[in-house]
């Protein structure tokens, strides 16, 4: 009688099914994940205020971006001041005299890129886990590793131009004209491969983390699914499952992290040695809401599609 007990459907998601459910799971993760980060940078900016025209690393738990200080005044959501003593005091000061909105001040360069990142990731994971399966078998183990590996490679390499552009438009206010101007003469004066410039550090950090995060994901759901008798996860496996497994992939590569900080010499950066916390509060539960939502929204989508062809 319960669903999640009978054997899995061989009904699959289409593509676009997957990307709508990684889109949806990539909003709610930006929603829940942007305020632990507004909160973090007002806290860095209230102790080390921002050089004009230098940038710092803004990260949502699915993706970093840069961000890059305006010429003039303190309008930026970043620069408005506060005397914060901590954490749970820059929460409750900024909602109670800056209304609960602000913490959501940094949500729009998050969903600009962190969508398309994610949908482009997690589509790209799936469809090929399911091409090995069909050649390797269901239980390969290697699978997840491999199928990580490419899917981040693919995302970083086809977000990295916009990034970059992106945070052009971010320093000044472009025209479309002169943004075409702008990579038409980097382009001519360094080549295209210009346009990936801060492409290997990225690699170097989430490529590890993706190959260990899938891996460990799709052990630990395996594994929560037989201690509970089931054949099909429920979403509490997979928020457990997500949660963990992110965590033990955080700190694998939070060396990795590091470095990539520090390749990247303009950004303003914050002290690495107070990593590790940080990065756990963001990435454990932002993995957590991402998978767990994307596996409900397939989940969803493959009821419709087997109810269709009932």
């Amino acid at each position: 009688m319960d669903p999640e007990k009978r054997e899995p459907q061989t009904i699959k998601v289409t593509p676009l099914q997957q990307m709508l459910a990684s889109c949806t799971g990539a909003i709610l993760t930006s929603l829940m994940v942007t305020p632990l980060d507004v909160v973090k940078i007002r806290l860095q900016a209230q102790n080390n205020p921002f050089p004009k025209g230098k940038c710092f690393v803004y990260s949502n738990g699915l993706m970093d971006h840069v961000c890059v200080c305006e010429e003039g005044g303190s309008k930026a959501w970043y620069k408005k001041p506060g005397n914060f003593r901590g954490t749970l005091d820059a929460f409750l000061k900024i909602v109670r005299n800056e209304g609960i909105k602000s913490l959501w001040s940094g949500l729009p360069p998050t969903l600009v890129m962190a969508v398309p990142a994610t949908v482009i990731y997690f589509t790209c994971y799936d469809q090929l886990s399911a091409l090995l399966k069909s050649k390797l078998g269901e239980n390969e183990t290697s699978i997840p590793i491999f199928a990580g590996i490419v899917a981040r490679f693919g995302a970083v390499t086809v977000i990295s131009p916009l990034e970059l552009i992106r945070t052009k438009m971010q320093s000044k206010k472009f025209s479309y004209k002169e943004l075409h101007q702008f990579v038409s003469k980097k382009v001519s004066e360094d080549g295209w491969i210009s346009l990936w410039r801060g492409w290997f550090p990225t690699v170097l950090r989430d490529v590890p983390f993706s190959a260990m995060y899938w891996y460990n994901y799709e052990i630990l759901k395996k594994w929560l699914c037989e201690k509970s008798g089931l054949y099909e996860p429920t979403f509490m496996i997979n928020f457990t499952s997500g949660a963990l497994s992110g965590s033990f992939a955080a700190i694998a590569t939070l060396p990795f992290d590091v470095v990539k900080t520090q390749k990247q010499t303009q950004l303003w950066t914050y002290e690495t040695h107070k990593s590790l916390i940080p990065r756990l509060i963001k990435i454990a539960p932002a993995c957590a809401v991402m998978i767990s939502t994307y596996e409900f929204g397939k989940a969803f989508f493959q009821k419709q599609n087997t109810g269709g062809q009932n």
